[in-house]
């Protein structure tokens, strides 16, 4: 028997849905039309978080993104939390966006070369027919070989010559390195499905905006630069920066001074050679060590989840005002 009870789920901002037992709260706000900001859909990001005020709500799988001090002060993860009764929840809605819907699209590769030696630039070719726009920033499934689906980050602003292009970082039993690093050749036929995710600008005007990113988290802050040219210069923000870590130099695997101007761009290293002259750890160290007052500052962090889940916490503990912080974690999918 199909279980058809529906619980009425009330926000902070008075906008209401219902939501089935055993439907994500994520999913049932999507179905509503209520847009929460979203990373990984796994729980083990936090982007999607969310504070219930009443009601009772149940685990759909485990939430791995949030730390017991959280759990125990009621947040949730929308992603994979249901509803067991009506609720009242807080939550950052994204308001006021035109977000593509996502849809399924046949796509062929269009170019591979390498970037670093464990990092490759794959260019996606659409279909002439196809209709495909993104928010700068999004990203997209690709489905491969036997169904395999992986999610990447776009590197570019705009589809309007019909290519997407991509960062893939080599991972040890990664679910697609394999196929990138060792089979992949110009002409493939692939899937894709998007675009998803919230990581795109809002609300940056005479902001001070930062980005922080570890190694092929770059390619959503290159594609959310390459966008934020496009706004009238009184939308602009007040300053912009941008904080790329990586181990050694060969991660940093091309200039943003080069492509971006009116950005100051920081490269960190945490395991440097000796001639590097550059700054030394991490991003969110690095950040702290030269800005002491955060009251004006937007972050947009994306990356490892180690490093998103310190700059969170650090930059909180150092003044970034609530609702400042957005991120995108990149979590490995590896082979079962």
């Amino acid at each position: 028997m199909i279980d058809t009870e529906k619980f009425t789920i009330t926000l902070n901002n008075g906008v209401a849905f219902t939501c089935k037992k055993n439907v994500s709260l994520l999913d049932a706000a999507a179905a509503a039309g209520v847009a929460f900001p979203y990373s990984c859909r796994t729980g083990r990001c936090s982007s999607c978080k969310c504070k219930v005020l009443s009601g009772d709500t149940d685990c759909l799988t485990a939430e791995l993104g949030l730390t017991e001090q959280e759990v125990s002060s009621g947040w949730v993860l929308a992603c994979v939390r249901t509803a067991l009764s009506d609720l009242m929840l807080v939550a950052n809605t994204v308001e006021d966006f035109d977000i593509p819907a996502p849809q399924t699209l046949p796509c062929r590769i269009h170019d591979i070369k390498n970037l670093a030696p464990d990092v490759l630039s794959v260019k996606l070719r659409l279909p002439p027919s196809a209709d495909f726009k993104f928010l700068p920033g999004q990203y997209v499934d690709v489905i491969g070989p036997g169904g395999k689906r992986r999610s990447y980050s776009l590197a570019n602003s705009y589809a309007t010559d019909k290519i997407l292009e991509l960062h893939i970082r080599s991972v040890n039993d990664g679910l697609f390195s394999a196929y990138w690093f060792e089979t992949a050749k110009v002409n493939d036929l692939l899937r894709l499905h998007g675009p998803s995710g919230t990581f795109f600008l809002r609300g940056v005007k005479g902001k001070e905006l930062v980005f922080l990113a570890t190694g092929t988290g770059i390619a959503p802050v290159t594609s959310i630069l390459g966008g934020l040219y496009e706004l009238p210069p009184e939308d602009w923000p007040e300053t912009v920066s941008v904080y790329w870590g990586g181990r050694s130099s060969a991660d940093l695997y091309f200039n943003l001074d080069f492509q971006f101007k009116l950005i100051s761009f920081i490269p960190v290293l945490s395991r440097p050679e000796s001639s590097w002259v550059g700054e030394v750890g991490y991003v969110q160290d690095v950040l702290l060590s030269k800005r002491s007052d955060l009251s004006n500052m937007m972050v947009y962090a994306c990356g490892s989840n180690a490093m998103i889940k310190s700059a969170e916490a650090k930059l909180s503990a150092a003044g970034l005002r609530e609702g400042c912080f957005m991120s995108d974690a990149f979590v490995c999918s590896a082979r079962p």
